[in-house]
C-alpha cells in the first residue's frame, strides 16, 4: 500500500522548521510518501525565485536561514499543484489568509484527506467565535486536528528540546500526526480538547503583546509575572465562555497552555514588537515591516477579533488585559495606560 502523501501549506519561519521535521520523518517511515510538497508563496530574492533557491540549495534563505531542509521537501509555488494527491495537509500560514486559500483548494481535495492546523489566531463568524480549524473543516470538508505549544521556530529548527500539544477529537488521526511530527527533541502529547488547545495558541499572543508593553515601559519581572498570571486567567475565562466543547483545567497545564504562554511572553515576536512599540512612536505596522522580515504579527490582530466578540456579548469589563491591548494597538490609547488594567483587574476586587 502506498504511503500517505503529505503537503505543507505554508513556508514561513514556522512552516520551514516543521518542514525540516516532516521531511526527515516521512523519508524514514513507510506509512508516508517520502516526497513532501511545500506550498511557497513565491517571492524574488536577489533576482531569484524563492522556490528555485529552496529546491536547489535546500534552504529557505528568507524565513529560516542557516538551516538545511531535507532534499525530499519540494517547494511548489502553485497551491493546486502542491496539494495534488495529498492525504495529509499541514496548515501553517498567517490566519488572515486561510479562508481565501481554502477556497482555491476546495475543488481539488482528495476524498478521505485530513489536516492539522498550526495556525494561531481566531476569526468571527455569524454566531460568534470562529476557530481557524473550523474554517478549514467547513471549507474543505475534512477532519482537522491542531498543534500548539511552546515552540519558537528557530529553536525547533536548532533541534533544542521542547514539547508540544496536538488537540484531536479523533485520537487515531491525532496519533498519526504524532507519528509524522514527533522527534527525540520535539515531544508530543495528544489530547481530545482540540478547541481549548487552539484557543490557547491564539489568546497567548495577546498576553505576549502586554508583556512586551511592560518590557518597553521598564517594568520588571514581577510585573511580567502578573501579566502572565492575569493573562492566563483571562484565557481560561474566555475559553470557558466561548468554547462549545469541554474545557478542563488540565489542558492549560499542557505545553499549549502555560508553557507556550511563558515562552511567548519572554521570547516571541509579539513581545519583541510590542516592546519596540512602547519605546518608539512607530505604529505596529511600521515595526512589523522593520522587524519581522515579511512575517506577520498575530497578537494585535487576534486582540481585534476578541474585542469584537466581547463587545457583542457586552463582556468588555471582564477582560481588561485583552481589551487594553486592543485599545493601545488600534484606538490610540496611551501605552503607559497598560499598567492601569493590571492595577484595577477584577481578579483583585
Amino acid at each position: 500500500m502506498p504511503g500517505k502523501k503529505v503537503c505543507i501549506v505554508g513556508s514561513g519561519n514556522w512552516g520551514s522548521a516543521i518542514a525540516k521535521i516532516v521531511g526527515h520523518n516521512a523519508k524514514g517511515n513507510n506509512r508516508f510518501d517520502p516526497v513532501v510538497n511545500m506550498w511557497v508563496f513565491e517571492e524574488m530574492i536577489n533576482g531569484r525565485k524563492l522556490t528555485e533557491i529552496i529546491n536547489t540549495e535546500h534552504e529557505n534563505v528568507k524565513y529560516l536561514p542557516g538551516h538545511q531542509l531535507p532534499k525530499n521537501v519540494v517547494a511548489v509555488p502553485e497551491i493546486v499543484e502542491a496539494m495534488a494527491g495529498a492525504d495529509i495537509f499541514i496548515f501553517v500560514i498567517p490566519h488572515q489568509f486561510i479562508g481565501k486559500l481554502c477556497d482555491q483548494m476546495k475543488p481539488h481535495v482528495k476524498a478521505g484527506a485530513i489536516g492539522i492546523s498550526l495556525i494561531k489566531g481566531i476569526d468571527e463568524g455569524p454566531e460568534g467565535l470562529k476557530l481557524i480549524s473550523d474554517i478549514i473543516r467547513e471549507k474543505l470538508e475534512i477532519e482537522v486536528c491542531v498543534l500548539m505549544g511552546a515552540n519558537i521556530a528557530n529553536e525547533v529548527a536548532d533541534e533544542k528540546f521542547c514539547e508540544t500539544t496536538i488537540g484531536s477529537k479523533n485520537m487515531q488521526n491525532g496519533h498519526l500526526f504524532k507519528e509524522l511530527l514527533q522527534t527525540p527533541n520535539f515531544r508530543i502529547t495528544v489530547v481530545t480538547e482540540s478547541d481549548t488547545v487552539e484557543l490557547c495558541g491564539a489568546l497567548k499572543n495577546i498576553v505576549a503583546v502586554g508583556a512586551g508593553f511592560c518590557d518597553g515601559l521598564g517594568f520588571g519581572d514581577n510585573t511580567k509575572a502578573a501579566v502572565i498570571r492575569l493573562g492566563l486567567m483571562e484565557m481560561v475565562t474566555f475559553t470557558r465562555m466561548f468554547c462549545k466543547g469541554e474545557v478542563s483545567s488540565a489542558t492549560f497545564l499542557e505545553s499549549c497552555g502555560v508553557a507556550d504562554l511563558i515562552t511567548t511572553c519572554y521570547g516571541g515576536r509579539n513581545r519583541r514588537v510590542a516592546e519596540a512599540f512602547a519605546k518608539t512612536s512607530k505604529s505596529i505596522e511600521e515595526l512589523e515591516a522593520e522587524m519581522l522580515n515579511g512575517q506577520k504579527l498575530q497578537g494585535p490582530q487576534t486582540s481585534r477579533e476578541v474585542f469584537k466578540l466581547l463587545k457583542k456579548k457586552d463582556m468588555i469589563s471582564k477582560f481588561p488585559l485583552f481589551v487594553s491591548v486592543y485599545q493601545i494597538c488600534f484606538e490610540g490609547r496611551a501605552v503607559g495606560d497598560f499598567i492601569t488594567c493590571l492595577q484595577n483587574h477584577p481578579e483583585h476586587m
